[in-house]
């Protein structure tokens, strides 16, 4: 495996989507047998992926190959069973896999927890696998009347009051929802913002929300905002939380969709086309998109857990307990992780958003090391766009979050662009990458989050 555009900083970075290609031309040129990968999330929504491993022995790779396949389908399209038609000996080793005590027991518990819905690998011969199904959903670009559009961060939350389309007002506060036990923290301070919203208009027809999280249905199934509520108090308070403080604003329409996703539309809505994938890296790293037809399509599209390096030598992420995962390579603990390659020494009482802050000190005063590390999660993106390309129709990358201000954020999209050229010219023809400005950001986000609900 050859790589064009070295990631500097982290001499050892095995694109998963290289690596993968590799795998793919060695299977046909030595001999492969057809594997089909089936996610299923409900019985009309179904992702499946047709693709090959070798016919005979290299089983330690053929397993490493469609393991990293099902972890990324699981966490772009989200799903609580795997249907899979192949080799019996490759299944029977992602059946041990997701189990309770088995390697990706991470992964099994989260998607019977948002699903609700035990999780399960099946078995079956490739002509009885099932045919991706699966309509995507409109929901936003409705901007008549009064509106609210709320946006749930992990360290600020910000609320407008949209007439018309034009926000007549917005406030961004500052909160600490991922370190209170007490879940009426977070629901008074959502009760609070819309109040005000609610206080500059002359009526509220809808409301609109943007959270961080998992969000089924408009509940919110799993989110960092209630990261220290005691499950009791999740399922009594959290999960239901937008529609019971919305109701407290009035008997009007209500659309809860993940923050990922309300960035693509916001993207989509100034761009004024579709099929947009929204990239946010800051305390971690969240992912949304727009189809073709310009609608929400009800995925998962929590890249935070998507591979992004093949190498078993990655850094492993903490909470998941897996290698090479989007959140180390496209979030705050990228920088920080970089840090002591580039010859970056940071205190180690600060805290990870301070280590970041003095990183970007650095890139403003040209600093050539902070510089690298940018440069660096650059390449990093640039390959893990083409992967994210197997599973997303791509025309426009959107990206965002602390980490991307300043002078960083371009250099992250210059190299990831460098990287499209040299590697995957088809897609550098088709894939434009944006970073949107402050204003589109936040003005953008809130008119999008406003325009989810229909009027009745």
């Amino acid at each position: 495996m050859k790589i064009k555009v070295a990631a500097k900083l982290d001499p050892g970075y095995m694109p998963i989507h290289l690596a993968m290609l590799d795998f793919e031309r060695r299977a046909a040129e030595e001999g492969s047998v057809s594997v089909a990968v089936a996610v299923e999330r409900g019985s009309d929504r179904v992702n499946v992926v047709n693709t090959a491993v070798f016919a005979s022995g290299h089983e330690d790779e053929n397993f490493n190959y469609v393991e990293r396949l099902i972890k990324s389908m699981l966490w772009v399209y989200g799903g609580y069973k795997v249907i899979f038609a192949g080799p019996k000996n490759v299944f029977d080793r992602i059946d041990a896999a997701y189990k309770p005590d088995g390697l990706r027991s991470f992964d099994y518990g989260f998607m019977a927890k948002v699903f609700e819905h035990p999780f399960e690998c099946e078995y079956r011969e490739l002509a009885d696998m099932p045919e991706t199904k699966g309509a995507s959903a409109s929901v936003g670009r409705h901007l008549d009347g009064c509106r609210i559009g709320f946006d749930a961060g992990g360290s600020d939350r910000k609320v407008s009051a949209v007439i018309d389309g034009e926000t007549v007002y917005s406030e961004e506060v500052v909160w600490f929802p991922k370190t209170s036990k007490d879940p009426q923290y977070q629901y008074d301070g959502i009760l609070s913002a819309m109040k005000t919203a609610a206080s500059h208009m002359p009526r509220v027809d809808a409301i609109g929300v943007s959270s961080a999280g998992v969000i089924i249905n408009n509940r919110l199934m799993s989110s960092s905002i209630f990261l220290a509520v005691s499950p009791e108090d999740y399922e009594r308070v959290a999960k239901n939380v937008y529609l019971d403080t919305a109701r407290e604003i009035g008997d009007v329409p209500v659309e809860v969709a993940n923050d990922g996703d309300v960035t693509a539309l916001a993207g989509a809505m100034d761009l004024g086309d579709n099929n947009v994938l929204g990239v946010a890296m800051g305390t971690s790293e969240a992912g949304g998109y727009v189809d073709g037809d310009g609608n929400v399509t009800g995925w998962l599209n929590e890249l935070a857990f998507v591979p992004a390096d093949y190498s078993k030598d990655a850094m492993v992420d903490e909470w998941s307990g897996d290698y090479g995962c989007g959140v180390k390579y496209f979030s705050q603990d990228a920088v920080i992780k970089l840090a002591p390659a580039a010859g970056i020494e940071l205190d180690p009482s600060l805290s990870p958003a301070e280590k970041l802050k003095v990183v970007q000190g650095l890139m403003k005063e040209g600093d050539s090391r902070a510089a690298a590390i940018y440069e660096t999660i650059g390449v990093y993106f640039g390959y893990t766009i083409a992967f994210y390309s197997r599973f997303y129709d791509i025309k426009h990358v959107l990206i965002m979050g602390r980490v991307t201000s300043g002078e960083g954020g371009q250099l992250v999209l210059d190299n990831a662009q460098k990287v499209l050229d040299a590697e995957f010219p088809e897609l550098a023809e088709k894939i434009t990458l944006h970073i949107p400005d402050e204003n589109s950001r936040r003005v953008g986000q809130s008119v999008a989050a406003a325009s989810l609900p229909e009027r009745k």
